[in-house]
């Protein structure tokens, strides 16, 4: 978190420009002295500047910043650079651009902060939870070599990797989980509404009912007696799990094991992984970042424990002066594919090319990994929705089918 006396403010204020005419609008600065100065530089004669109020309920309706935001903005503040255009006026061009007032709000204070004097990368790391240390760090990369530009489009291409590939891996869990939970709301409202109307059919038969009917019958007074248990219990196991996780390293770790041995998830995630550690150590490498650095960022990309352990003894092996080939064949976790292409890369001089490749082509089969199972969840959903909604059906008939052959 930012600390106080770094914190930016904003200011209205009213005046004129170079040409005379009146002007108003608001300015991000830390201190209206500041704010004034600033003004003074665009050729504005403020004539009145106060601090803006703040709305008590402006924070209920702030917009989230989400990774996507920042991909967004990276992209456009590379594109702007490359295109010759000045680092605080691309500030201002790209703030004009974005449609989520807090992104916007963010970029106006780090222009305000590099005007003032500071550097992109330090003006960044006084947003911590939006830039991490390794944007960070490629940023100083850039400035200290004197190719922000360039490195720049690297991180931008990095963060739309990276968000492409987890957008893919959301897709292949969200429409399974969405329509299991329509399933289980589809079946609480049957059993719930339609149940019971057959069940008051059924009490005039005087006949002992099949055990089938019997058991959806049974279940669906439970459901009238407890639903509020039932919904409980699922909200309260989904939220319990999350915390779990957030909370306890121990379970965390043990869920990412699981879910590497599961049999199309594992693969999934697998794959994933292998291309988030290429694609991570290709752009630090490629910035100039020393080996054993961008592989400490790799393994804190790596967003699984197995391989986050795996690639810090990788770190520790190369420190030692072994080979960056040798010592991810000695982990035993990497498919051949990518030993190969870093063993050519160490050898040729063109490692980072190299990386990129593997994590090309591992992105590619996250796709088509996530397209097959798709297709294969349709059919498999359809069959469980037919097993959940026509076997109520089928149960809710049965009697009927029974009264009709005794007749």
């Amino acid at each position: 978190m930012a600390s106080k006396a770094d914190q930016t403010l904003t200011f209205t204020y009213e005046g004129t420009d170079r040409r005379g005419q009146k002007v108003k609008g608001e300015v991000v600065s830390k201190s209206m002295a500041l704010a004034k100065a600033l003004l003074r530089k665009q050729g504005i004669n403020a004539q009145k500047v106060y601090k803006k109020r703040n709305n008590p309920l402006a924070g209920l309706n702030k917009q989230k910043i989400g990774a996507m935001d920042i991909a967004i903005f990276t992209r456009q503040l590379a594109t702007m650079m490359k295109a010759g255009v000045p680092l605080v006026q691309s500030f201002e061009i790209v703030a004009d651009g974005l449609d989520n007032p807090s992104m916007k709000e963010v970029v106006l204070g780090i222009k305000s902060d590099v005007e003032g004097g500071n550097g992109l990368a330090v003006s960044l790391r006084k947003y911590p939870d939006l830039f991490d240390d390794l944007f960070c760090s490629l940023v100083n990369s850039g400035e200290q070599s004197g190719a922000l530009e360039t490195m720049l489009d690297r991180v931008a291409v990095y963060k739309e990797k990276s968000e492409a590939l987890k957008m893919k891996i959301k897709k292949a869990m969200k429409y399974p989980i969405t329509v299991v939970i329509v399933a289980l709301i589809v079946t609480v409202i049957l059993l719930l509404k339609v149940v019971p109307v057959f069940q008051d059919l059924f009490a005039g038969f005087g006949a002992e009912l099949p055990a089938f009917t019997q058991m959806v019958i049974n279940l669906s007074k439970w459901m009238q007696a407890w639903w509020f248990v039932f919904i409980g219990g699922i909200v309260g196991t989904v939220v319990g799990l999350k915390e779990l996780k957030k909370r306890s390293t121990g379970f965390a770790n043990w869920l990412d094991r699981v879910i590497l041995k599961l049999p199309i998830v594992g693969d999934l995630a697998y794959k994933s992984t292998v291309a988030r550690f290429c694609r991570t150590l290709a752009t630090t490498f490629a910035a100039g970042v020393p080996l054993i650095d961008a592989l400490v960022a790799c393994a804190g990309a790596a967003g699984n424990v197995v391989y986050r352990d795996a690639i810090m003894k990788i770190r520790d092996d190369v420190a030692t002066g072994q080979q960056l080939g040798f010592s991810m064949r000695q982990a035993g976790i990497f498919p051949s594919m990518a030993l190969q292409m870093v063993a050519i890369g160490e050898e040729s001089g063109a490692l980072d090319a190299m990386l990129e490749k593997v994590a090309t082509h591992f992105e590619n089969e996250v796709d088509n990994a996530v397209d097959g199972l798709t297709s294969m969840m349709e059919p498999l959903i359809m069959a469980v929705l037919g097993v959940l909604v026509g076997g109520l059906i089928v149960a809710m008939y049965l009697p009927i089918f029974q009264l009709g052959s005794v007749v």
